[in-house]
């Protein structure tokens, strides 16, 4: 693969360091700067990271990143073999847009870095940034304004649909003490469509934090697919926040592999402002060794007939905790509205722990909503029918776990990605049961 030097290097064009930089977001930077200490944690149901090093300050390296190629044997690991529509690789503080069809800069696709994007299309970028997430929400949001030092900006105009998938693959490098907060936005104008495929990773031990937070705007008739495979290192703290809002008709679609290595929050939000909106999430996690992940999942429901969906699936192994939330809103006046969900936990270990809790708040009369959840080990008599065949106890637990999470792994729109979760899912079962697999 021929990489585009299209490079830019966010050391050398880091908001806080730049003139040429709006106006606006100086402004919410420099806000943040001042009050995010100050602010409170968001409440996370169930869930105490008061202690959690979720905050490094150190933004820049001096360090000469070797080798010079991104396209090294991590990040090429990551890169799917796929036909894509484009394809954004950020490491460390560097990002490198490595490929871009024609036909989308023709339509007025924009796709760039988010610094780039806020010098050349000001107003745009001002119209949708932080619309979904407030700087000054609370801490989280504050920090990562204050101390952002890469992104990304994805525009789609009206009518546009694109076909192949936008890619972007996000590799940490803890190598030294430095900072991984990257802020993804994605605007999706009226009847536009699109697919977005995510990966992370981590390359070095250094313990550092990262808040990886990201916007999606659906307008009207919009079709959103975001597929994320978040697998942070052992030694990173994270806080992944994914916050999106549909307008009328429009939809957006969240997928998740929830395999970072180190203790994570997983917060994916979605507002159904418009009238026959909708949006699924579906999240599978695994939880190993003595990680905490705490999964929180809310939908409100605020236009009329407008239906929502969480399905949530997770195996815990070790000494780890598995938490899943399932946070259900209908508003006053949301009529024909809907919210389901489902958020069910597989123990494999008994110093393990997990639990669900699903919540709904329901202010409308004329609504439809129901949960489930459960918390439970492998059941006994599968366990025992696939042994009677011949099977291990451990490859029986494999196949066991494969049909459990099966169900998210397949809306993935991309066979390699689906292959690469299950690999994935093998990597966490080796190390629980070493040589067998």
């Amino acid at each position: 693969m021929t990489l585009e030097q299209t490079s830019l290097d966010q050391q050398q064009s880091l908001i806080t360091h730049s003139d040429q930089l709006p106006d606006f977001f100086l402004t919410a930077q420099a806000e943040a700067a001042a009050q995010w200490d100050s602010l409170e944690l968001p409440i996370i149901e169930r869930m105490r990271y008061k202690k959690w090093p979720l905050f490094t300050q150190t933004i820049t390296s001096t360090r000469t990143r070797q080798p010079a190629n991104p396209l090294d044997d991590v990040t090429l690991d990551l890169l799917s073999n796929d036909e894509v529509a484009a394809r954004i690789i950020h490491y460390g503080n560097e990002t490198y847009l490595d490929y871009i069809a024609q036909d989308l800069t023709d339509k007025g696709v924009i796709i760039q870095d988010l610094f780039t994007a806020l010098v050349d299309h000001p107003a745009l970028v001002q119209k949708h940034l932080f619309s979904t997430l407030a700087p000054l929400e609370d801490k989280i949001n504050a920090y990562h304004t204050a101390y952002m030092n890469g992104g990304l900006f994805i525009y789609i105009p009206k009518n546009v649909e694109i076909k192949l998938p936008i890619e972007t693959v996000l590799v940490q490098d803890s190598r030294d003490e430095l900072a991984f907060n990257k802020h993804i936005l994605i605007v999706s104008e009226q009847n536009s469509q699109l697919t977005y495929l995510e990966r992370s990773a981590t390359v070095g031990d250094h313990a550092n934090s990262a808040t990886l937070l990201t916007e999606v705007v659906a307008s009207a008739g919009a079709q959103v697919k975001f597929v994320a495979m978040d697998a942070l290192g052992e030694s990173t703290c994270a806080f992944v926040r994914r916050h999106g809002i549909t307008y009328d008709d429009a939809n957006i679609e969240w997928a998740a592999a929830a395999m970072n290595q180190g203790n994570t929050i997983l917060d994916t939000y979605t507002e159904l402002k418009g009238q026959g909106s909708a949006s699924n999430t579906n999240i599978i996690s695994i939880a190993n060794g003595k990680q905490t992940q705490m999964v929180n999942t809310g939908l409100l429901n605020v236009g009329h007939h407008s239906a929502a969906n969480i399905f949530q699936h997770g195996v815990i192994l070790d000494q780890a905790r598995l938490s899943f939330n399932g946070i259900g809103q209908i508003v006053k006046d949301a009529k024909g509205a809907d919210a389901q969900q489902e958020s069910r936990l597989m123990m494999l270990s008994q110093e393990s722990r997990g639990d669900t809790n699903p919540i709904l708040y329901i202010d409308e009369f004329e609504v439809t909503a129901g949960h489930a959840a459960s918390v439970g080990q492998v059941d006994p008599e599968q366990l025992y029918y696939l042994m009677s065949r011949g099977l291990s106890q451990t490859d029986a637990e494999y196949l066991l776990i494969r049909g459990f999470l099966g169900q998210v792994i397949q809306t993935i729109p991309s066979m390699q990605i689906r292959q690469q979760m299950v690999e994935m899912i093998d990597n966490k079962l080796q190390l629980f049961h070493p040589g067998n697999l």
